[in-house]
């Protein structure tokens, strides 16, 4: 399911493992690794709606910048967990939490086995990186929102996921 020239970086070509997901479909279960070392599945929030922001490393600065931006979301939300997912190992993922005092979401990290990658079409083929994406999913576990970023240098769109939450959760979301 190579997705061959899905994604940019600086304007070079590069290709995605794994299928595009898509709204209505049934998000793919995961096993990440939280900050703690303990395994996260996204089973382990049913009843909840989530919010998966993915970025390939919190240490560079686009990255940064929208793992900040859910963060402050995510202090307003109420019944919506927020997983800011990568492929950087929990400890650097810790060391960016304290220093940046992100604790309304969870990071998670898929360096053990890159399977969250694959299942969700956003694993960059030859880097064991992931390219920046944004999933909604509801609690029931249907992928309401679905937004790949083509550019990996250039932001996400983050008023239309933030209207597509807002949609879903209707008034668990502040205005």
């Amino acid at each position: 399911m190579d997705r061959k020239d899905a994604l940019t970086i600086k304007g070079k070509p590069y290709t995605l493992v794994g299928p595009e997901l898509r709204a209505g479909q049934k998000a793919p279960d995961f096993n990440l690794t939280g900050i703690d070392m303990k395994q996260v599945k996204l089973s382990d929030s049913t009843g909840k709606i989530r919010l998966l922001s993915v970025v390939h490393s919190v240490d560079t600065p686009v990255c940064d910048l929208q793992t900040r931006r859910f963060e402050e979301e995510a202090a307003r939300l109420t019944d919506v967990v927020i997983y800011t997912i990568s492929m950087d190992l929990p400890f650097a993922q810790a060391r960016y939490c304290s220093a940046h005092s992100i604790k309304n979401l969870k990071t998670l990290s898929d360096y053990r086995e890159a399977s969250f990658g694959e299942a969700y079409g956003v694993l960059i083929q030859g880097m064991r990186l992931l390219s920046r994406a944004i999933f909604i999913i509801d609690g029931e576990g249907k992928v309401r929102y679905a937004q790949y970023v083509r550019e990996l240098t250039e932001h996400p769109d983050y008023d239309k996921a933030l209207q597509a939450l807002k949609d879903l959760a209707g008034s668990k979301v502040p205005v």
